[in-house]
């Protein structure tokens, strides 16, 4: 079944994702996006795709408190991110448009961001003798920067859309169900995730209606996240600049969180996954760490074993800049090489090796 993931086809849907633009949150290119989504995983089979809805009416900027003589307010900090080490250079988010050279480009991303009502779709595999146990399948498919989000997270999203695509192939069966979902709202602070977390946690388990063998949402029994696939070359150098070549001993970061109160059983999947990258995967490694942060598998990390997979350590690597692509004008499809690709096609054969031990996939007789 792993040698059903086609590298072109992975390519392919990264390019038809960039076709939209950065696909930010609140636009019609990121609504079109979602549609895309839909259509692609209704094509490949995965045929009762679902959709999320919330509200996101994000609070106006607080006014700045004025200056007094006692000590400064507390920050709250995102836990997890680690101690960064070695070379570092700048990072943030783009917000000028005129750093973006392609005039169409600059177009296509034009319109803003407005309040209001947010979806994201998914799609189900369905257990064949577990139908009430499911493992989740993730990445964001909104972004943000000015460029085309190829890698913030269109290679996130096609890789999850290529495993839904080999998993909904009707001479497949799973004896647990598989959701594939591509959340929206990853950039404003995992809203989409939080959103599905509030709506659909207390549903799980629950047959609906009674006697029919169908559970609308099935027992989570792991969450795996797929967050920047792509870019692996090492920390900057002395003069902040980034190997141009994908560097050798490239990786795939699988991340848990180590100080959530799912921390030991995150950590057995996290290692389950590592496994399964030694079997399936054809060119690079998988790499464990404890440092999950700043990804949709957040708002899991306390309810149910959740991991990361990326393509740096989020903290210490892509919070130091070692992708200067991140967030940035620069991060279009035609940034990166087929050595990059094949990257985020490994983590592809490593989560989907690892999901079909556990899912119980077979052949169908």
């Amino acid at each position: 079944m792993v040698g059903r993931l086609e590298f072109g086809r992975y390519k392919s849907t990264i390019k038809g994702l960039t076709t939209f633009g950065d696909r930010r949150q609140g636009t019609d290119r990121n609504r079109a996006a979602v549609d895309w989504i839909e259509a692609q995983l209704k094509s490949y089979g995965c045929i009762n795709t679902e959709r999320v809805t919330y509200q996101y009416n994000p609070l106006a900027p607080a006014a700045r408190p004025v200056a007094s003589a006692g000590p400064p307010p507390a920050i709250r900090r995102e836990q997890g991110g680690g101690r960064s080490r070695g070379m570092r250079t700048r990072t943030g988010v783009n917000t000028d448009s005129l750093r973006q050279p392609d005039a169409r480009l600059r177009a296509l991303n034009a319109q803003p961001s407005t309040p209001g009502e947010r979806q994201q779709v998914y799609c189900t595999k369905v257990g064949s003798t577990h139908p009430d146990e499911m493992y989740i399948v993730g990445a964001h498919m909104d972004g943000h920067g000015w460029g085309e989000a190829a890698n913030d997270d269109a290679s996130g999203t096609a890789l999850v859309m290529e495993l839904a695509r080999v998993f909904s192939s009707p001479d497949v069966v799973t004896e647990r169900s598989i959701r594939f979902i591509l959340w929206n709202n990853e950039e404003t602070g995992l809203n989409g995730a939080r959103a599905y977390v509030e709506q659909r946690y207390p549903l799980q388990g629950k047959e609906m209606p009674a006697g029919s063998g169908r559970y609308p949402e099935p027992k989570w029994l792991g969450m795996i996240q797929h967050d920047m696939m792509l870019f692996d070359h090492g920390m900057p150098r002395p003069d902040s600049t980034i190997a141009p070549e994908q560097r050798p001993e490239a990786d795939v970061n699988i991340e848990f969180q180590s100080n959530s109160k799912m921390a030991a059983q995150s950590m057995t999947l996290a290692w389950f996954l590592h496994a399964a990258n030694e079997k399936f995967a054809t060119d690079y490694p998988a790499l464990v760490g404890p440092h999950m942060t700043n990804t949709d598998s957040g708002p899991f990390q306390d309810l149910v074993a959740a991991i990361s997979l990326r393509e740096n350590e989020r903290g210490t690597q892509v919070g130091s800049g070692w992708d200067p692509h991140w967030h940035q004008p620069t991060d279009v499809f035609t940034t990166f090489t087929d050595k990059d690709f094949r990257l985020g096609l490994n983590a592809a054969q490593t989560t989907f090796g690892a999901v079909a031990l556990l899912a119980g996939a077979k052949f169908r007789q």
